[in-house]
């Protein structure tokens, strides 16, 4: 069964987005000392440049991923609402589709529990993440110009043809972007040191070791596995302050730097499928709608308070939305109400304002109040 259109860009784009996640969290990673390592002693820096340096354009490999972030297991939210069906508007609450989970929650879902993933990468414009879970297979595939999204739960694919603008630019190197995430981080208030050779799936590693120097940071330490021979990054610990176990892991369990199998790229839904086409033109008049909002709205930004750790973002109040599920989590606290983990903060307050950050929730009510 074919459908067209029943769903814009944006409504399913978020979801598979949100499966993305856990091929970003590819770099979360715990070390495994099952072997003794002696690769040749590199500074920090050198192995900085090394990572700089990285020319990985193919790989493959399997992801295990599980967290410890204070909140409880939301895997149920995918099964309730149809798995990770796509759904939801642009401000992330439940849709009117039959109750199915709104792209912020199915994010939520994927970064709580645990989780096994194969990622491919072959260059830019091929990628394919299957997120593997007992009772269901969720694929994001990108080979050139067609992106499609796959929820076996449902039988139920979407297929998009991507523009020019839209192609995204080094998406398929989601390891490296979040390890970029951290590593812009570096400055004055971070101590960069480089830890005891490691083995990440059966690859000897540098293990780069960020530690803020900030006491409001709810950040300890971010430990970066680099491949010691390709720079490639394939994982990284997050230690909250006060804790020498990891907030958030995952791992490469095997990683392959052979070009995949281009039949891996080449998706087709499986027999019954219903395949929805996200209509282009669509699309465009809706980005077109979305850049007139924008315009009325260039007051009302978010804007940025602090650097580095210390940094809390501000969204405006009625810019954005928290998914009613994850309100059920909140506390009330001095100001407004809380959504605490163990790596981040959110506070939403009474005017309505979000607060976000790796910060202490006395940090965020500091630049609440203006102080």
């Amino acid at each position: 069964m074919t459908r067209t259109g029943r769903k814009s860009w944006r409504q399913w784009t978020p979801a598979a987005v949100a499966a993305g996640a856990v091929g970003a969290a590819a770099l979360v990673a715990p070390f495994s000392a099952n072997a003794a390592v002696d690769l040749p002693d590199k500074t920090a820096a050198e192995v900085l440049a090394l990572v700089q340096e990285k020319d990985v354009d193919a790989f493959s490999g399997t992801v295990e991923q599980s967290s410890n972030l204070g909140l409880p297991d939301l895997s149920a939210l995918g099964a309730a609402g149809g798995g990770m069906s796509p759904g939801g508007g642009t401000t992330g609450t439940n849709n009117d589709d039959g109750g199915e989970p709104s792209p912020a929650s199915a994010a939520m879902e994927l970064i709580t529990g645990s989780h096994s993933a194969q990622v491919f990468v072959n260059g830019p414009d091929q990628a394919r993440l299957q997120v593997l879970d007992p009772l269901e297979e969720r694929n994001v595939v990108r080979n050139g110009d067609d992106l499609w999204y796959y929820n076996s739960d449902e039988n139920e694919a979407f297929h998009a043809t991507l523009e020019d603008h839209e192609k995204p630019d080094g998406a398929t190197s989601a390891p490296n972007d979040v390890a970029a995430h951290f590593l812009e981080k570096i400055d004055p208030s971070t101590e960069v040191t480089v830890g005891s050779d490691r083995m990440v799936a059966g690859r000897a590693v540098y293990d780069l070791v960020l530690t803020p120097r900030s006491t409001e940071t709810l950040v300890g330490s971010v430990s970066i596995a680099v491949d010691g021979e390709t720079g490639l990054p394939l994982g990284v610990t997050v230690a909250a302050a006060g804790s020498s176990d990891p907030a958030f892991n995952s791992t490469f369990t095997d990683i392959s730097y052979e070009e995949p199998s281009a039949d891996l790229f080449a998706f087709t839904p499986p027999e019954g499928a219903t395949v929805t086409e996200v209509d282009p033109g669509e699309h465009k008049a809706e980005h077109q709608r979305e850049h007139a909002d924008k315009e009325a709205a260039a007051a009302e930004k978010p804007t940025v308070v602090g650097e580095g750790w210390d940094a809390v973002v501000i969204v405006p109040a009625g810019q954005q939305e928290i998914p009613p599920e994850l309100m059920q989590l909140s506390t009330q606290v001095n100001g407004g109400q809380l959504l605490s983990t163990a790596l981040v903060n959110v506070l939403i307050t009474d005017d309505g304002r979000i607060l976000a950050g790796s910060v202490t929730v006395e940090r965020l009510q500091a630049v609440a109040s203006g102080q």
